[in-house]
């Protein structure tokens, strides 16, 4: 039955949220390169633009979409092949033609509706798009625009850039995988572990840039997590016995429970010290510790992403701030691979545990340290540490600077008013 232009336009967009990974995925399984895979899904799209206003949506919208760019891919791979027999014909340079492996119409036809193939190439199209060739922003951009199926002016919103400046990330992205000849394939296992790291790494920082956005109006931005926390979902289905997969969703799931919470009602930050811990999601909760004891099971040795989920855990067992268990939050921090970052997130564990003192003693020898000299983050926590010893004017100072290194306004509005200033006070320019 025929549907409204508008109606099939809405379903069109909806199902093609849903499936486009697995359709580029597919697509790229067939012709070997995600660029191409890309837009052989964007034509999928738009013969169902064209064609569902005056057929009807589909039965099966989703299966509709993934055959139309199956065969449009298999029809290029025949093309490709074609020609380059009549090349090798008229030249007679070649004697036979063989297609590229799992290129074949006959292949991409008996596997098309597998279930474990259509896993297969969303494993393949994440570690291709999260290849470690790429630059760290180029990967971010790429796996969102593939996997996410977010669009460039969404993808540029959500980072605070200029859409021109995403579109030049992902499409010098393509090209550099395909210049770089990066197969599209799951690695091996002498190259899963560092490859592994790179996907856990995106994903991991678009959920952080979610949780504490790094610039603009808005502390928290709940679209990227909850694609960060799609991503690492899907991912923990594909490779389920790979602990610190589950270590990664473990922690996004503890962390997105609190996210409800990070912002009052004026759309005013809110520390984890002054949360309302019943507005913290404990479906999520529960979601997070089922999956740290996943990777528990898996491997006794918890790596990074482990790690900081069970410190996440702590916090969400704790009733109140005051009655967490920093002794364990301070072992763990320690345990983590050492980094600037990390010692200062220490420290507050330490803080808590032993008394500000102990904490300052380490904030101070962080201090001189080159890396954090322009971390909005030092001075916020030095000035938290120096109000607890009751050095009000010192703190003072350290809120107003910390506030000058920011560049989210939530944050710098709420450093300022720990400094007891007007928070609409011109900035100072850095120099």
């Amino acid at each position: 039955m025929a549907v409204t232009r508008s109606d099939a336009d809405r379903a069109v967009e909806a199902v093609f949220r849903i499936e486009s990974a697995r359709i580029i995925a597919a697509a790229a399984r067939i012709v070997r390169d995600i660029g191409i895979a890309e837009e052989i899904a964007q034509d999928a799209l738009v013969a169902a633009l064209e064609q569902w206003p005056a057929s009807g949506v589909p039965q099966r919208p989703g299966a509709w979409l993934m055959t139309t760019a199956r065969r449009r891919a298999i029809d290029l791979v025949r093309r490709r092949e074609t020609y380059a027999r009549k090349l090798a014909e008229a030249g007679r340079e070649l004697q036979d033609t063989h297609p590229p492996a799992d290129t074949t119409a006959d292949t991409a036809v008996d596997c098309a509706d597998s279930a474990d193939t259509i896993d297969d190439d969303l494993l393949r199209l994440i570690f291709t798009a999260c290849h470690p060739v790429l630059a760290t922003e180029a990967r971010t951009a790429l796996t969102l625009r593939l996997l996410g199926g977010l669009s460039t002016g969404e993808i540029a919103r959500a980072y605070l850039v200029p859409e021109a400046t995403v579109a030049q990330r992902i499409v010098r992205a393509k090209r550099k995988l395909a210049a770089r000849a990066v197969p599209f394939e799951v690695p091996d296992e002498a190259e899963r572990g560092q490859r592994l790291a790179s996907v856990l790494e995106v994903i991991y920082l678009v959920f952080n840039e979610g949780y504490s956005a790094t610039a603009g109006e808005d502390w928290v931005r709940p679209a990227l997590c909850e694609e960060a926390l799609r991503l690492a979902r899907v991912l923990a289905g594909l490779m389920p016995e790979e602990a610190e997969v589950q270590g990664l969703l473990a922690l996004l799931e503890i962390q997105a429970s609190r996210i409800g919470a990070r912002v009052g009602t004026a759309g005013e930050a809110v520390l984890l010290a002054d949360q309302n811990r019943g507005r913290w999601n404990q479906l999520l909760v529960r979601r997070g510790f089922a999956a740290l004891l996943r990777a528990g099971e898996l491997d006794a040795r918890p790596g990074p992403y482990t790690l900081q989920a069970a410190i996440a855990a702590c916090h969400a067992q704790a009733p109140t701030y005051e009655e967490t268990d920093w002794h364990r939050i301070a072992a763990l921090y320690a345990a983590l691979p050492p980094s600037p970052v990390t010692e200062l997130n220490r420290a507050v564990a330490v803080s808590m545990a032993e008394g500000p003192a102990a904490g300052l003693a380490i904030v101070d020898v962080l201090a001189k340290e080159p890396p954090l000299s322009g971390y909005h983050l030092l001075p916020s926590v030095r000035g938290s540490l120096l109000e607890r010893l009751g050095r009000d004017q010192e703190a003072r100072a350290e809120y107003i600077r910390a506030a000058d290194l920011t560049d989210n306004t939530a944050e710098r509005d709420l450093l300022l008013r720990r400094a007891g200033v007007d928070h609409r006070r011109p900035r100072h320019t850095q120099t």
